[in-house]
């Protein structure tokens, strides 16, 4: 496998998804049963390369797929999903919001007018200092680091990126919790043996033990799709759920 940087790829994939503030978008308004319920707009786009990932075909090919909508259109169709279905929450996800930090941010803003909390799920990798300074102004917003891997190794396994992006994103949990985000962490632990979540629980108290408070599990889920990437990849998940056989506290 040859090894990216993410940061290099999300500048080429930028170029791509973004016209000036509009954004491409291969799905705007999607209910979901997620954090109790959640209106979801679907991004074109990733500066990662998952094996697990279930929106692979617009991550890869994102020229090839949706169209490019304004922060305004993102908000107003979210919005009025949520409202149609009693929900409190609200999204961008599909593949990754931060590609597009200035479309993002001024999505955010809308959202930060109403009553509604914006779920923000990020990869962390491009969570710089400017752009948490930014994030840290907003009171509606809630940010979901998921990471890919309990070390180093499981992230480039799992991602196809460079090793040393992982500690880059631990250095960018402690600007989130520096500049008080409300965040929390959730790890991909389908492929990690216990000794190296323990490894990495010990790494996350030296940035702060709060991070522990809210920490989130996160496993692969078999779609038939994702199942012959991996098969084909020769990764095999020590843990994973089907579709249908999501537990309850993980929805």
């Amino acid at each position: 496998m040859n090894l990216f940087d993410p940061l290099k790829r999300a500048r080429d994939i930028e170029g791509i998804v973004t016209q000036g503030l509009k954004r491409k978008y291969y799905r705007v308004s999607r209910p979901g049963r997620w954090y109790g319920g959640i209106a979801s707009a679907d991004c074109c786009g990733c500066n990662l390369k998952c094996v697990f990932c279930w929106s692979d075909k617009p991550r890869e090919n994102p020229e090839k797929y949706g169209d490019f909508c304004s922060p305004d259109q993102v908000a107003e169709r979210i919005i009025k999903c949520a409202r149609d279905h009693n929900y409190r929450l609200v999204r961008i996800s599909g593949n990754e919001p931060t590609v597009a930090k200035a479309h993002l941010l001024k999505v955010i803003s809308l959202i930060n007018k109403t009553n509604f909390l914006f779920i923000l799920e990020t990869n962390g990798t491009l969570l710089d200092e400017d752009f948490v300074q930014e994030l840290a102004k907003f009171r509606n917003l809630h940010v979901r680091v998921s990471l890919k891997g309990t070390n180093p190794d499981e992230f480039s396994m799992l991602t196809g990126a460079i090793p040393n992006t992982f500690d880059r994103i631990l250095g960018n949990l402690a600007l989130l919790m520096e500049y008080q985000v409300d965040f929390n962490l959730a790890v991909m632990l389908s492929f990690s043996p216990d000794k190296h979540v323990t490894l990495l629980e010990d790494r996350l108290k030296q940035i702060s033990p709060d991070i522990l408070k809210n920490f989130e599990e996160e496993y692969v889920f078999l779609y038939p799709h994702v199942a012959k990437k991996m098969k084909r990849a020769g990764i095999e998940p020590l843990v994973a759920y089907t579709p249908r056989g999501v537990p309850k506290k993980l929805v």
